[in-house]
């Protein structure tokens, strides 16, 4: 049996979804744009929801629309994945790197207002894996501050943080469709907000900077008539193809979450025993979307390794993460380290000089995460297969 770390699973009626544009003949930006829009509103329960290409052009967007520009500072968490700091890079800013919390995997608050200067305009928490950054920390130093909250819910959907769900917390929230996400359309992104002015310039800004949309120009009274166009804006606009598969999924929204937290519950209970492998933790007033089940390998040795500062116990550590997942391929089970410390690779190491040990929490998750398989459809037998060869490892 080979289990993949994830697989997409569409039902047939959400295949048969794109079929009502391609029929229509509206491709671009549309009427399914809106729908899922719409949809997305409903189930955040954010007062606007504006359909993008990606995450990353929606964390672009929202702090062009802040206006943040060349000289800005912006915090972003070392643990994340790398488009959380380029975009600050893509609009002349300055990444100030924070460290993270080993247990949640997200930032650290703690560390927080001491990396603030009077260039410091945003705040990027990044809602890692689908558990929310602790948000009411991170307000707080932002509003003491008078900072920007730009939320990087890429894997936030169905993750909520004291009963409110990720992305309606800050000045915007930012999410993903891609592939490995709970909702997909291929590729694609979407912007929550509950500032109706800073709705009305994304709205601009994602297409091209128009005052009106095709949509809204092709249904008025005059549909020869071109729009004007306030903003020098961008081309970021999703299609009605993408949106169709995603107002489709939207239907079954709830489920899918609840099928991710069952399935996140069944390895909770098969490795309870295992002190060799943190599962994740779910603090009093979160709710895990489970993008993905990211654990840390060895954090008894992790954590007396940042302790003692040893980057030979780190390393040791890392090695044999690396061969048990070795292992687990072998025998069919696919696993991924949970993402990538950004201050370890190439260019943000070369550019702001930065040494692994500069953030240890994140180097740490770096080199000793690991994420085992889940996403719906998942069939009980595969997941039956990833708990045995787990609770199998010879320690």
């Amino acid at each position: 049996m080979n289990v993949p770390i994830a697989r997409t699973g569409l039902t047939e009626a959400e295949i048969q979804s794109v079929l009502e544009p391609l029929r229509s003949g509206w491709l671009v930006q549309g009427p399914k744009v809106r729908e899922f829009e719409e949809a997305w509103s409903a189930f955040t329960g954010a007062e606007h929801s504006i359909a993008v290409t990606s995450c990353t052009t929606a964390l672009h967007l929202s702090l062009a629309a802040l206006g943040f520009g060349p000289g800005d500072e912006a915090i972003v968490p070392a643990f994340t994945w790398i488009s959380t700091a380029n975009v600050v890079e893509h609009l002349g800013g300055r990444v100030v790197f924070a460290d993270i919390d080993l247990e949640s995997f997200n930032i650290d608050p703690a560390g927080i207002e001491a990396l603030i200067t009077p260039r410091t305009k945003a705040i990027l928490p990044v809602h890692l894996f689908g558990l929310a950054a602790d948000m009411e920390a991170i307000n707080a130093i932002a509003e003491r501050h008078g900072l920007w909250v730009v939320e990087d819910a890429a894997c936030g959907f169905g993750a909520t943080f004291q009963g409110r769900h990720v992305g309606t917390l800050g000045h915007t929230g930012c999410f993903s469709f891609h592939p490995r996400k709970a909702i997909t359309t291929g590729e694609g992104g979407m912007i929550t907000t509950n500032n109706a002015q800073l709705a009305e310039r994304l709205h601009r800004l994602r297409d091209h900077g128009a005052a009106m949309s095709d949509l809204q120009r092709h249904l008025g009274p005059k549909p020869y008539l071109l729009a004007d166009h306030p903003d020098a804006g961008y081309n970021q606009r999703m299609t009605d193809l993408q949106a169709a598969l995603g107002a489709a999924q939207m239907q079954r929204a709830e489920a899918i979450v609840a099928e991710r937290r069952h399935l996140a519950a069944r390895y909770d209970a098969a490795f309870a025993d295992l002190d060799w492998l943190q599962t994740p933790v779910v603090p009093a007033g979160y709710g895990h979307g489970y993008q993905s089940y990211p654990c840390l390998f060895e954090p008894e040795q992790v954590h007396q390794a940042i302790q003692n500062r040893d980057q030979h116990q780190l390393i040791a550590v890392h090695e044999r993460r690396n061969a048990w997942m070795e292992a687990l391929q072998q025998q069919g089970v696919s696993t991924r380290p949970a993402t990538h410390a950004v201050h370890m690779l190439s260019y943000y190491r070369e550019k702001y000089h930065l040494k692994p040990e500069q953030f240890s929490a994140a180097q740490a998750a770096n080199n000793c995460s690991i994420s085992l398989p889940l996403f719906h459809g998942i069939e009980q037998e595969e997941q039956q297969h990833v708990i045995n060869i787990v609770k199998s490892r010879n320690i």
